[in-house]
């Protein structure tokens, strides 16, 4: 289920059968006052606990941002604008530099943090 910002939409969506859900406020385009999804995500991961997967989906524009959506009990994260902004810039090549310079920037940010591994929060 993707779109969720409170985590009793999200345990809606897992009591109805989701066996994953998205936090995404849609890029905010929606409402410009809408709850980031990096503040949206600890309600959500308290709300549904290990019930099921948590990604998030908006607002990584950085390494330090998918350590910070790690740390805060997101599985994974969705990556979409750096990567049309690399395909608009240098095409498939330039979607791939996208996620070297990510994963270079979460290497940096991991090492800076004295971690040697990704681990969700429990």
């Amino acid at each position: 289920m993707k779109g969720l910002v409170r985590g009793d939409d999200a345990r809606r969506s897992v009591e109805h059968g989701a066996k994953a859900v998205v936090v995404s406020n849609h890029g905010g385009r929606q409402l410009d006052t809408a709850p980031s999804t990096c503040d949206a995500l600890p309600g959500v991961v308290e709300a549904v606990a290990d019930s099921c997967e948590i990604y998030i989906d908006g607002g990584i524009r950085r390494g330090s941002d998918v350590l910070k959506a790690i740390a805060l009990g997101a599985r994974a994260v969705l990556v979409g604008r750096p990567i049309l902004w690399g395909l608009a810039v240098a095409g498939e090549g330039g979607a791939h530099n996208v996620l070297e310079i990510l994963r270079r920037e979460l290497d940096e940010a991991m090492l800076l943090c004295g971690l040697h591994e990704l681990k969700r929060r429990q």
